[in-house]
């Protein structure tokens, strides 16, 4: 009788109009969590998301900020005879309810992955006239966080099918934030902030600092490419609704310590979701270092929730700002080039003005102190040039602090 009531649910809502309203009040800073796809692809199980949820413990990552273990393709095997998605019986003996449970009891919060299309991107099967169903065993399960992919979904539109989930969710009834993961083909950016809590804004990102790696139809991009699509689109981010330029690759062995450290510092300053995707149980100490760097993160997770811009680039050396809280800025200057760049800055000569924010650096009417995000040394204040090296593809990462008079 419960099974023929739930079915009925499913009926109705089927039938009538789609007018999406996400939940309200997730998502205030962008989420921070770990993700199996990026070092794992397929090869998930119910050992592996307990194992990183371990592992987000004891490392401190959780401390840090980190809150969802998300599992991504490959978990789910087939439907039932009445239509509901079926998790692989061998890779998950326990079932997901029993999964989430354990996520949870570490303090933690517990996401999961679909796809918008008939069937995912590994080819499992999607939620294309699942909706609701897929939504309900979700809310069951105790899911607080759905990726939702755009693969095998020709003749959908990305806004009803997005539109339509995110009605679907809220009807069930449990919270969840709601990752949009179209690859910006449709400029969600424009359309999606009472939809989603998330978007991502291009393809997937390729373990490289600047490469195109081209596949047929697609191609996966470096740090840079993606850094470089940011453009023109910071207005659309903000509590509860960012641009998410795909998840980190931080410690997944294809770059240098340095374009890692650059990669973690170009997200906080995009107030990016900081999704890790490495092999948290085998984290060197660098990436481990990188990884929970509370002054970077706390740049990420400012609550005004301004993303960052690129202010000045000059011969590979890029400035970025980002407005803080308190008066306070981030300050970046990328080096994107082979050569070690000498930097010879002055404050006082540099006036710096962010439109959008409203907002204006400008040291010759206020003095702010300088923290070295990385090295954690103090640089005087504004009220001197900065001089300092920056070594191919790096970063020095700052933050000023108002000096109240």
């Amino acid at each position: 009788m419960k099974m023929k009531k739930i079915l009925l649910v499913i009926f109705v809502l089927a039938t009538v109009s789609v007018s999406a309203q996400k939940f309200q009040d997730l998502a205030m800073t962008p989420p921070m969590g770990w993700n199996s796809w990026n070092k794992f692809q397929c090869n998930v199980s119910e050992i592996l998301i307990k194992e990183a949820a371990d592992e987000m413990v004891s490392t401190g990552m959780r401390d840090a900020g980190y809150q969802y273990i998300v599992i991504d393709d490959c978990w789910q095997i087939k439907r039932d005879s009445m239509g509901f998605i079926v998790a692989d019986p061998e890779r998950f003996p326990s079932g997901i309810k029993a999964l989430a449970d354990y996520v949870h009891s570490k303090g933690l919060k517990f996401g999961i992955y679909s796809c918008a299309g008939t069937k995912t991107c590994a080819g499992r099967p999607g939620g294309r006239g699942h909706e609701f169903q897929d939504a309900y065993m979700y809310a069951k399960w105790g899911v607080d966080y759905l990726k939702y992919d755009w693969c095998s979904s020709d003749g959908q539109n990305q806004k009803e099918s997005y539109r339509l989930m995110s009605q679907m969710l809220k009807e069930a009834g449990h919270p969840i934030v709601f990752s949009i993961c179209e690859w910006g083909g449709s400029k969600p950016w424009e359309w999606a902030s009472e939809v989603g809590h998330l978007w991502r804004t291009t393809g997937d990102i390729a373990n490289c600092f600047d490469c195109e790696q081209k596949h047929s139809g697609y191609s996966n991009w470096g740090v840079t490419r993606i850094l470089d699509m940011q453009i023109d689109m910071r207005q659309y981010a903000g509590p509860g609704h960012w641009n998410d330029p795909d998840m980190l690759q931080i410690g997944n062995g294809g770059m240098t310590v340095n374009e890692d450290r650059a990669h973690f510092s170009m997200w906080c300053m995009l107030a990016a979701p900081l999704m890790a995707g490495n092999d948290l149980k085998n984290m060197s100490p660098q990436t481990h270092n990188i990884l929970t760097n509370i002054d970077a993160i706390d740049i990420n997770q400012d609550a005004k929730g301004i993303q960052g811009f690129k202010f000045k680039s000059e011969d590979g050396l890029e400035i970025w700002l980002k407005p803080l809280s308190a008066g306070d800025w981030a300050v970046c200057f990328l080096n994107r080039s082979v050569d070690i760049k000498t930097i010879d800055f002055d404050w006082i000569k540099n006036k710096m003005n962010d439109e959008f924010s409203k907002r204006i650096l400008d040291a010759s009417v206020e003095t702010f102190k300088i923290k070295d995000v990385w090295t954690k040394k103090e640089l005087g204040d504004t009220q001197k040039p900065l001089n300092a090296d920056v070594l191919s593809h790096d970063v020095l990462l700052l933050r000023l602090s108002l000096v109240k008079k």
